[in-house]
């Protein structure tokens, strides 16, 4: 099993003539679908090389669901629902991470909180593999739904949400 019958691109073959294991591209081959040019989008990092504080497209009501379908899979067990940092694995003994209201992290930028989520930070493990760029911008949304909620009052509530509020008591 350890000597298998394959090529391993950009290894030197003797099957070939040129004695490359790939072939050479067809002249005028174009990448499709994995341009990742966007670089706000796929890094979080503006052209200045800062972590940008937007986000690369519009937060929608649809975004911010699936910002809290994704959380609750990937980021929940840890960070529990509420962003508090008590999740099941820490109550286990997995190292508590920082809860989402406190200064430290309020204050962090929207590029650098999808970098902790592409390539993990401190205990955290990276994400890369396993949430597209898209979904992980979502979580970054509900992150910042989940810590306005620490701190919102009745003021920030729309007027005609408010009457709701007031006739559900």
């Amino acid at each position: 099993m350890h000597d298998q019958p394959k090529y391993i691109p950009l290894r030197p073959s003797s099957f070939f003539n040129d004695d490359r294991s790939e072939r050479p591209l067809i002249e005028g081959t174009i990448a499709r679908g994995h341009l990742n040019d966007d670089t706000a989008l796929y890094t979080g990092v503006g052209p200045d090389g800062k972590p940008v504080d937007t986000f690369p497209f519009p937060v929608t009501k649809e975004v911010m669901a699936r910002g809290q379908q994704r959380f609750d899979i990937y980021c929940a067990p840890c960070h529990d629902r509420t962003g508090n940092g008590n999740g099941m694995i820490v109550r286990r003994g997995y190292k508590r991470p920082p809860a989402y209201s406190s200064p430290e992290v309020m204050g962090r930028s929207n590029g650098f909180i999808f970098d902790v989520i592409t390539r993990g930070f401190g205990a955290m493990p990276d994400y890369a593999a396993q949430i597209p760029p898209h979904d992980r911008w979502a979580i970054v949304a509900y992150v910042r739904a989940l810590q306005a909620s620490e701190t919102a009052t009745i003021n920030d509530v729309p007027p005609e949400e408010r009457a709701k509020l007031e006739a559900a008591k």
